[in-house]
């Protein structure tokens, strides 16, 4: 059948590869054991093509007119679209609009990111599990919220904000980070803002309030420092970035700790 190559596995038990050839490039359309299910894969992505009036992308609403009844991936399906209509074909379920695009992971669940990061999701596919969206990078299961500054563990709503309230919306410019580094959380006390740092340890303990967030999370460094070979717990410390080693070395010998704190390594000491 056209569009239709017969393939064998090493089994040797035979199935069916659909494929399409659609402005001088070879696309590979999916496979099935039913030489039939694999011509109505060519027949629908001709369709894709051929009606743009059938087959379109709502970028407003960030839905698509794919059927489920059709036996075409939905993947491959919003990738056909974006390559009639943006000239560019990416294997990823990617729709290029003026200065973002759109991943789309399902038909009812959509991605927005910006233009800066079309390369690398051209190249990293998308996988949902829970709300939790993630990519496989260098073999490790990497949030996508790390490529917008964000920690892992860190709570929506608590160390991230999206500001105009839609979750899917990815944009560096929607997403607002309050609390970039471990035990550091910003609250806002008689009017104005600060920072505490706290660590946990059999529950928390709190090393104290500052008036920037840097100190926060020196003090944090600090603390994980003066447990260090006293308990067996591993703590990741803060990289600060934007200050000298110098200024690092005076903020870090100038900061003093809470009490508890003191009194509680104190007695790991004793011990």
């Amino acid at each position: 059948m056209t569009g239709v190559y017969e393939a064998r596995k090493k089994s040797g038990e035979v199935y069916y590869r659909a494929s399409l050839t659609y402005k001088n490039k070879h696309i590979s359309l999916g496979s099935s054991s039913d030489e039939a299910v694999s011509h109505a894969m060519y027949n629908e992505a001709s369709d894709v093509i051929n009606n743009p009036d059938n087959h379109w992308i709502d970028t407003e609403h960030r839905t698509s007119s794919y059927n489920e009844s059709m036996v075409l991936p939905f993947g491959k399906y919003i990738s056909l679209i974006n390559f009639r209509d943006n000239n560019i074909y990416i294997k990823t379920p990617i729709y290029m609009c003026h200065k973002y695009f759109l991943y789309f992971l399902k038909e009812n669940e959509v991605l927005q990111f910006s233009t800066d990061d079309l390369f690398y999701y051209s190249n990293h596919t998308i996988m949902s599990r829970g709300g939790y969206y993630f990519v496989n990078d260098y073999g490790m299961q990497t949030s996508i919220l790390s490529r917008l500054g964000v920690r892992n563990h860190s709570v929506k709503g608590k160390d991230y904000i999206f500001k105009n309230g839609d979750i899917h919306d990815y944009r560096y410019e929607n997403i607002q980070v309050v609390n970039r580094y471990n035990g550091v959380s910003q609250l806002t006390k008689n009017g104005r803002v600060i920072y505490k740092s706290r660590i946990h340890i059999n529950g928390d303990y709190i090393l104290g309030e500052f008036s920037s967030e840097t100190e926060a999370a020196i003090a944090y460094n600090k603390a994980i420092d003066m447990l260090s070979g006293l308990i067996n717990v591993t703590y990741t410390p803060n990289y600060i970035e934007g200050i000298s080693s110098v200024e690092y070395a005076s903020l870090y010998h100038n900061i003093i700790l809470s009490r508890n704190f003191r009194k509680y390594v104190k007695s790991l000491m004793g011990r």
